[in-house]
């Protein structure tokens, strides 16, 4: 009875106790399980509770996580994987213009250089008549062909080479500096492609040759017009003395031409046809200064009188009209006879009434004939040149007193010497 009653002690409750008893045969044990025990019992038991539902929960979410996580990743690799194709896409597209780009710079260079090439054989053949012009007498004092092109150093470096042109066309072509939007696998556009550049310079170079080209055509054209005006003016004056240089031509000798036929090369440009022009003109005022100098219009006995002209006259020791064939110029014996043109001596010796007489033979059917001297210098077969001493003015032969007898004979028959020596005075300005 005393057990199963509440002891109780005043102004105190005695706390209740629990004991455990455990018997194993004649063995009997108890434990005395006392509140804070069962507190911390229950404690641990709420603390494994918690734990087992923290790591069910970890373990339920960790999937989720888990499958979230490597779905943002595939997504990012995704992304980058688009990205990096677009780029290498874009890789592509701007090497396969920069692979287009160099091909039309080189062949935009290629251009430049063979039109180089043009201008270098235009200059060497142009070189040639301009020394031909030059030793003609029509060569202004300006120079007809600017010695240098203008300046333009994107030109000169375009012309020096395919390579170094193309070097310094993608030379301006530098990339823009990086910025925070497209430091990281970012396209960096180009300021100005090679073909823009290349466009840009072959269009300066093109002016410019135009320029020069244009500046040669009307220079050459002034070349052209003078020799021709020349030509012309020498053959005005010859034909205004009863001399035409044509018949003469062809009446005389031709020149040594011939070769296999080639068909003529086409005319490829203005500026090939200003030189063939040219070349003619030049071609046409030397043939006619060459036939000039060829004929007889010196002055064989140069500030001596005439004492008496061609034509018909009386005769000084028949005293009847007769035929004189040729010019009486007053000479003291011994005077200086010289030839009026180029030729070759035929006849050097006695002939007749002549006396001791000089024949040249100056070609085009035209001979002359120098009578009456004291004594002859040249020789047969000698050639001579206008204004060679031949001989010396005499009294020989049928002849009054000391004089020169000169005569002018194409084709063997005598003509007026007068015409020759009019047209001499004339064409000495346009023989020098």
């Amino acid at each position: 009875m005393a057990n199963s009653t509440d002891n109780r002690v005043f102004g105190r409750r005695q706390q209740q106790q629990h004991v455990i008893i455990l018997a194993s045969g004649d063995k009997v044990r108890h434990m005395t399980v006392r509140p804070w025990m069962t507190a911390l019992a229950v404690c641990f038991i709420g603390v494994l509770a918690i734990g087992y539902l923290a790591a069910t929960s970890y373990l339920v979410l960790r999937d989720n996580l888990i499958g979230a996580s490597m779905a943002r990743q595939a997504r990012m690799q995704h992304d980058y994987e688009d990205r990096i194709a677009a780029l290498r896409s874009q890789v592509d597209r701007v090497t396969s213009r920069q692979l287009l780009d160099q091909q039309v710079v080189e062949n935009k260079v290629e251009k430049l250089l063979e039109q180089q090439m043009a201008l270098s054989s235009r200059h060497g053949r142009l070189g040639s008549l301009l020394d031909r012009a030059e030793e003609n007498g029509v060569l202004p004092k300006t120079v007809p062909v600017p010695a240098s092109r203008p300046d333009a150093p994107e030109e000169h470096a375009s012309l020096e080479s395919p390579s170094q042109a193309i070097a310094t066309l993608t030379g301006a072509s530098e990339p823009t500096e990086a910025t925070p939007d497209n430091v990281t696998l970012a396209y960096v556009p180009l300021r100005q492609t090679v073909a823009d550049r290349a466009d840009r310079v072959f269009s300066k170079v093109t002016l410019s040759l135009k320029s020069i080209e244009h500046e040669q055509l009307e220079r050459i054209a002034k070349l052209t017009d003078g020799a021709s005006g020349t030509a012309d003016e020498i053959d005005t004056i010859l034909q205004r003395s009863g001399i035409d240089v044509a018949e003469l031509r062809s009446g005389g000798e031709q020149d040594a031409v011939g070769g296999p036929y080639i068909a003529p090369q086409p005319v490829s440009a203005a500026f090939d046809s200003s030189l063939d022009d040219l070349d003619s003109a030049l071609t046409r005022l030397e043939q006619m200064r060459d036939t000039a100098r060829r004929l007889p219009f010196a002055n064989p006995a140069p500030g001596k009188d005439i004492t008496s002209h061609f034509g018909n006259r009386v005769d000084p020791f028949l005293g009847k009209l007769a035929m004189h064939a040729g010019v009486d110029f007053r000479e003291q014996t011994g005077g200086e006879i010289r030839s009026t043109g180029a030729g070759t001596v035929t006849v050097a010796g006695p002939s007749g009434g002549y006396g001791n007489m000089v024949e040249v033979d100056h070609g085009f059917g035209l001979t002359t004939r120098y009578g009456h001297m004291s004594r002859i210098i040249a020789h047969v077969g000698d050639t001579v040149a206008a204004g060679d001493l031949i001989g010396r003015a005499g009294s020989t032969g049928r002849s009054t007193g000391a004089h020169l007898h000169y005569e002018v004979r194409r084709n063997g028959v005598a003509v007026d010497p007068m015409h020759f020596l009019n047209a001499g005075l004339k064409l000495d300005s346009l023989l020098d």
